[in-house]
């Protein structure tokens, strides 16, 4: 099994129906200089934080271009964690950590083994995405989790899996990658409403998810 992150929450309703699945982990987008309709304010992010309960985690999900500005949302929305999009080396890391007081996991792609590596022990958590241009997440693509069972299998380092996962795949993500956790956003979302949740999907996911077993290694 592994443990489950719903992202991208923007309505009280949606925050509502993904504690109701038992989600370890909710993420909020903000702050991003990207153009996605699962983006809300800061003070918005801080808001919906406030009501989920203990034992689940809050993530502020951002893209900043400075420590500073990291340091900034996480002061804002007051999360549990900060995930951040970005070049930042070790040293940035552990200042982000130290400063905003929080878990700092940071995001990269499946082919950046050697930051991987470099940040292995600084970050709390590597979160393995499917990257675009620009370096955001968001895709809703797949990458080559054979790839990321290996590099997973190399770090100390928790790691994420995001990426292009639904309902429908996560059980064999799981049972191929091994993560800690997997990371959805696109792959729970309703047709008729970008960046609105299906409820039924995120259950789905969540009991999918929480109930795949891992290939032997």
């Amino acid at each position: 099994m592994a443990r489950t992150k719903l992202c991208g929450l923007g309505t009280q309703a949606d925050v509502a129906a993904a504690v109701d699945t038992g989600a370890d982990a909710l993420g909020f987008i903000t702050d991003v200089e990207v153009d996605t309709p699962r983006e809300i304010d800061p003070e918005r992010a801080r808001d919906l934080a406030a009501t989920v309960p203990p034992f689940v985690t809050t993530v502020a999900v951002t893209i900043p271009e400075t420590v500073e500005e990291a340091v900034t949302v996480a002061e804002t929305v007051d999360p549990d964690a900060i995930q951040i999009y970005g070049d930042f080396g070790p040293n940035e890391i552990e200042e982000i950590h130290q400063r905003a007081g929080v878990d700092v996991i940071v995001a990269l792609g499946v082919e950046d083994r050697q930051r991987a590596h470099e940040l292995d022990g600084a970050a709390d958590a590597l979160l393995v995405d499917s990257l675009t241009e620009e370096g955001a997440g968001g895709t809703g693509e797949t990458h080559d989790w054979d790839a990321t069972r290996e590099l997973r299998e190399e770090l100390d380092t928790p790691l994420v899996l995001a990426g292009g996962l639904t309902p429908e795949n996560v059980a064999d993500a799981v049972a191929t990658v091994d993560p800690f956790v997997v990371d959805t956003a696109s792959g729970i979302e309703r047709d008729d409403e970008p960046g609105r949740k299906d409820h039924a999907a995120m259950r789905t996911f969540v009991r999918e998810a929480t109930a795949a077993h891992t290939e032997a290694t």
